[in-house]
Protein backbone atom coordinates (compact mmCIF):
# COMPACT_ATOMS: atom_id res chain seq x y z
CA UNK A 1 0.00 0.00 0.00
CA UNK A 2 2.81 2.45 0.68
CA UNK A 3 4.05 1.92 -2.62
CA UNK A 4 0.78 2.84 -4.25
CA UNK A 5 0.35 6.07 -1.99
CA UNK A 6 3.97 7.20 -3.15
CA UNK A 7 3.14 6.36 -6.91
CA UNK A 8 -0.07 8.67 -6.47
CA UNK A 9 2.23 11.39 -4.84
CA UNK A 10 4.72 11.40 -7.72
CA UNK A 11 1.79 11.42 -9.81
CA UNK A 12 0.09 14.74 -7.99
CA UNK A 13 3.90 15.83 -7.88
CA UNK A 14 4.40 15.31 -11.73
CA UNK A 15 0.52 17.25 -12.44
CA UNK A 16 1.68 20.18 -10.08
CA UNK A 17 4.93 20.53 -11.92
CA UNK A 18 3.35 19.75 -15.37
CA UNK A 19 0.52 23.16 -14.38
CA UNK A 20 3.68 25.16 -13.42
CA UNK A 21 5.29 24.71 -16.24
CA UNK A 22 2.35 25.22 -18.83
CA UNK A 23 1.31 28.75 -17.00
CA UNK A 24 5.19 29.45 -17.16
CA UNK A 25 4.99 28.38 -20.95
CA UNK A 26 2.09 30.77 -21.33
CA UNK A 27 3.39 33.80 -19.56
CA UNK A 28 6.72 33.50 -22.05
CA UNK A 29 4.91 33.27 -24.73
CA UNK A 30 3.13 36.54 -23.93
CA UNK A 31 6.25 38.22 -23.42
CA UNK A 32 7.67 37.30 -26.44
CA UNK A 33 4.45 38.43 -28.45
CA UNK A 34 4.78 41.56 -26.58
CA UNK A 35 8.36 41.78 -27.08
CA UNK A 36 7.50 40.71 -31.04
CA UNK A 37 5.32 44.05 -31.02
CA UNK A 38 7.31 46.23 -29.44
CA UNK A 39 9.74 45.62 -32.26
CA UNK A 40 7.55 45.81 -34.71
CA UNK A 41 6.79 49.23 -33.81
CA UNK A 42 10.38 50.11 -33.02
CA UNK A 43 10.50 49.46 -36.51
CA UNK A 44 8.01 51.47 -38.04
CA UNK A 45 9.55 54.41 -35.83
CA UNK A 46 12.75 54.24 -37.12
CA UNK A 47 11.07 53.51 -40.86
CA UNK A 48 9.60 56.35 -40.63
CA UNK A 49 12.37 58.66 -39.49
CA UNK A 50 14.61 57.72 -42.44
CA UNK A 51 11.50 58.95 -44.27
CA UNK A 52 11.85 62.21 -42.50
CA UNK A 53 15.71 62.46 -42.42
CA UNK A 54 15.39 61.93 -46.36
CA UNK A 55 12.95 64.69 -46.43
CA UNK A 56 15.50 67.28 -44.27
CA UNK A 57 18.04 66.20 -46.52
CA UNK A 58 16.11 66.78 -49.76
CA UNK A 59 15.39 70.36 -47.99
CA UNK A 60 18.69 71.20 -47.10
CA UNK A 61 19.54 70.33 -50.62
CA UNK A 62 17.14 72.74 -52.34
CA UNK A 63 18.45 75.37 -49.69
CA UNK A 64 22.13 74.61 -50.66
CA UNK A 65 21.16 75.19 -54.28
CA UNK A 66 19.33 78.48 -54.07
CA UNK A 67 22.08 80.12 -51.58
CA UNK A 68 24.71 78.87 -54.36
CA UNK A 69 22.61 80.61 -57.09
CA UNK A 70 22.33 83.90 -55.46
CA UNK A 71 26.16 83.52 -55.02
CA UNK A 72 26.89 83.08 -58.10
Amino acid sequence: MAALQKLQEKIEQWRADHEALKSENAQLKAELANASGSQNAQEAQIAALRTELEEKDAEIEKIIAQVEALLA
